[in-house]
């Protein structure tokens, strides 16, 4: 799946004061107020599979209640007990998020357009381990290309924003990549094919047949292997130039900072909320630069959060409970998909190490691959977020299974085990459990 403030706690339609003379005024031309509001994916099958519906009240709060009142279903998609709209819940008018208007209360005007954009979780797994945090020295840094090379770079080599500066920033380059699932496929092929010197992957899993459909790293012959090691085969048959670091763990709260310093950026593309968060909050903590991406069925989400810019928990401040977002392994994911979104994580990371273009930071990418919609929506530092706000309340990592309400697998309970025993030989090692 960067930093708005929380929707959470809003005002509700029914406190706007003014709400039914919004609602009865005619639109200046005199015609019939209009609004589209786009549905995300998990929530079509209320709208009988409709994309984008039609409303006509002239608030957000006012337009939701019609909503809630038309389709069956949807108040308990959005709100809370208490009728707020829940905190990882998001509401767009047009490219603005409501928290940064007038909340439920922000005026609607004829021919607006209306989102509603809930957290996703959708990526690669990320569980069990029994190897240690690699400790690898980064490599001499390079001045010079080999014929190879510039034979292999020649077309870098000739873009001005690129050239011979920038390729020697892309080989001098450490990206940690989160996974070596759907998304961190592809963002890691062409990240090896571009030339960034160290690429780290941490992954749990082993390749399973039902990896094959969309995890392009991976071959029928990998099946069984550790995903780490496939990737890693994969990567190195692409480019040796590229130096693969393996890290066959869950990540946790007693790794994350030790992993994550030795990368000057990381990719976040995991598949689950408690290491979605634990990989936001030890990037703010180390002032690591996170490409982060997200998929589910047929939507995905992109964005870019720096140091200052505002995080994950400012756009979606608390986790949604225990399977209210479904994840791919229980919703699905067309195979495409994350071949889409994992090459904009690697474009986005290419574009942090030359320093060229504009980023995604301050911004979230939406794409819907039924209606081919690409959209972008803005996004912004919340100055009351507990991991990068003024005063900040989350200090060090936590426990992130028990963040999410979520029970601790059966792997990271062996790891932690692991960690807290004496040191074994790595023959000695559990070894990961398939999935």
């Amino acid at each position: 799946m960067a930093g708005t403030a929380s929707v959470a706690g809003v005002a509700n339609a029914a406190d706007v004061v003014g709400v039914a003379e919004i609602l009865a005024a005619p639109s200046a031309a005199g015609e019939k107020m209009s609004v589209k509001v786009y549905i995300p994916t998990p929530f079509r099958r209320l709208t009988g599979n409709q994309a984008r519906v039609e409303g006509s009240a002239g608030t957000v709060g006012a337009l939701l209640t019609e909503l809630e009142g038309k389709f069956p279903g949807m108040r308990e998609r959005l709100r809370d007990d208490k009728g707020s709209l829940l905190g990882y819940i998001n509401v767009y008018v047009n490219s603005e998020e409501i928290s940064e208007l007038g909340g439920e209360g922000t005026v609607l005007k004829n021919g607006d357009e209306v989102s509603i954009i809930p957290a996703v979780a959708g990526g690669s797994a990320n569980g069990s381990t029994n190897g240690a945090v690699g400790a690898e020295t980064r490599r001499p840094p390079v001045t010079a290309f080999t014929e190879e090379q510039v034979k292999r770079y020649s077309r870098h080599l000739l873009l001005s924003e690129v050239g011979p500066v920038g390729q020697r920033k892309l080989m001098n380059a450490k990206v940690l990549l989160i996974g070596a699932g759907g998304l961190g496929s592809p963002t890691a092929l062409y990240l090896a094919a571009a030339g960034v010197g160290t690429l780290g992957i941490v992954d749990f899993d082993v390749v399973d047949h039902s990896n094959l459909q969309r995890q392009i790293l991976h071959q029928t012959e990998d099946v069984g292997r550790r995903k780490v090691e496939s990737a890693r085969d994969t990567i190195q048959a692409m480019n040796p130039n590229v130096k693969v670091e393996a890290h066959n763990m869950i990540l946790d709260s007693s790794n994350a900072l030790e992993l994550f310093q030795q990368y000057d950026i990381i990719v976040n593309g995991v598949d689950n909320f408690p290491a979605r968060y634990l990989a936001n909050d030890a990037s703010v903590m180390l002032e690591k630069p996170m490409v982060d991406g997200g998929i589910n069925q047929f939507e995905g989400m992109v964005s870019v959060y720096q140091p200052g810019t505002g995080c994950y928990r400012c756009l979606y401040p608390e986790p949604p409970p225990p399977g209210a977002v479904p994840s791919c392994a229980e919703a699905g994911v067309l195979g495409v998909l994350p071949g889409i979104v994992g090459s904009v994580q690697a474009l986005e990371t290419i574009k942090l190490i030359l320093g060229v273009g504009e980023t995604l930071t301050g911004r979230l990418l939406l794409l819907d691959t039924l209606s081919m919609d690409f959209r972008v929506m803005k996004t912004r530092r919340n100055a009351s977020c507990p991991v990068c706000g003024e005063n900040p309340t989350i200090t060090e990592l936590i426990d992130y299974h028990e963040y999410c309400g979520l029970p601790i697998p059966e792997e990271l309970e062996q790891q932690r085990a692991q960690e807290q025993a004496p040191a074994v030989a790595e023959s000695d090692r559990v070894p990961a459990l398939a999935r």
